[in-house]
């Protein structure tokens, strides 16, 4: 007999379970199973999987009412060498912007979640919700600051942003994410200590940097087919709460669980010399030219956060890290189940760049090399 340990409705096979059982504790409930049992179990769940993606595969694909019933079968044809090659790998993906504020594209983001679960891969979503935290601190008569992209967070905006994106902008995504037939679970960096923050020190308040992040209950989720939903709040040792980079947060998430991609979703088409012209977009640059750009003020901004957690990630460990056009719809399957988002074009001691997707890709070797 095999012990199985798992989440309320999820069974699972022992083996996804044994480096993680601690990190269950609470979370579900424990059972005795035959290995021949739960097998069965995983063809079960398998095959109602199938009918998972299958449905939310055709409600996307439906979406675009040109494609015939032949176009729909060969675009889900094509995407089958990316779903295996991606088969039961971690996805970590930051949401934000206008990808977050626009409906339309916002329900085009959670179904494409939805269905990257279904078919085998495994995302873990951390958000952001500026917009939101800047609309309700108007209402509240308090002036949103930011400095080199980052909010300057004093007492009053701290307790905005806790209240906001932990108990509103994140719970409203779970509940999108369930409805559109995922199963997802909201927590923020207090949950299970997952992270542990410090004051990031000069006049941004209650801003903080990570000390540690402890991954064991995101992991368990992961495990369990669970799409963790992650608001950016932590607390340090003595419990004060402090507001955390989305990027940033996103970057050590996806390093402290070995992720295959990291995905960050933006405003802009691209990295340009110039914001007002696409021509000046730059494709490519070496880890050192990005510090050229950072100090010509070309990289400004929310940007620089996003290159740094990004070099940063490559560094720890992240196989590929993409900044993507999150105002185009579907960018976020454009970028996973295509050749044009696969990342092969860019060399190793480069971070890329394309007019539809701004990609940062590379491995640990290559960016230790660089410095």
């Amino acid at each position: 007999m095999a012990i199985l340990v798992t989440c309320s409705t999820l069974p699972l096979c022992p083996a996804q379970r044994v480096s993680h059982s601690i990190s269950t504790r609470g979370l579900g409930r424990l059972a005795v199973q035959s290995p021949a049992a739960c097998g069965l179990e995983k063809r079960r769940w398998r095959l109602q999987d199938g009918v998972r993606a299958q449905t939310v595969a055709n409600e996307v694909i439906s979406r675009s009412g040109h494609y015939t019933a032949k176009d729909r079968v060969d675009i889900l044809a094509e995407a089958l060498p990316f779903i295996q090659r991606f088969q039961n790998k971690i996805v970590v993906v930051k949401y934000g912007g206008a990808a977050m504020k626009d409906p339309s594209l916002k329900d085009g983001v959670i179904k494409d979640l939805v269905l990257l679960s279904c078919v085998g891969l495994r995302p873990v979503l951390v958000h952001g919700g500026g917009p939101e935290i800047n609309s309700w601190l108007t209402k509240l008569g308090i002036e949103p600051k930011f400095k080199n992209g980052v909010r300057v967070t004093d007492a009053a905006t701290m307790e905005v942003v806790e209240m906001v994106l932990v108990g509103k902008v994140n719970k409203s995504l779970v509940s999108l994410i369930n409805r559109a037939g995922g199963t997802a679970v909201g927590l923020c960096g207090k949950d299970g200590k997952l992270l542990t923050a410090r004051q990031y020190g000069g006049d941004l308040g209650f801003v903080g940097e990570i000390t540690n992040v402890n991954i064991g209950v995101v992991q368990a989720l992961v495990d369990g087919g669970v799409i963790p939903v992650i608001a950016t709040v932590a607390a340090d040792v003595n419990g004060e709460a402090y507001n955390i980079n989305a990027d940033t947060a996103a970057g050590e998430i996806a390093a402290s669980l070995g992720a295959e991609k990291l995905i960050l979703m933006t405003d802009v088409p691209g990295l340009m010399r110039d914001p007002k012209d696409i021509e000046t977009l730059i494709k490519e640059a070496s880890i050192k030219q990005v510090r050229g750009l950072v100090e010509e003020g070309i990289i400004s901004g929310g940007m620089i956060p996003k290159v740094e957690c990004c070099v940063r990630s490559l560094a720890q460990g992240v196989h590929a890290t993409h900044i993507i056009d999150g105002r185009e719809p579907h960018s976020l399957l454009l970028e996973i189940l295509t050749d044009e988002g696969a990342g092969d074009q860019c060399k190793d001691l480069d971070i890329c760049f394309t007019s539809l997707e701004s990609m940062i890709t590379g491995h640990t070797r290559s960016v230790l090399e660089s410095e």
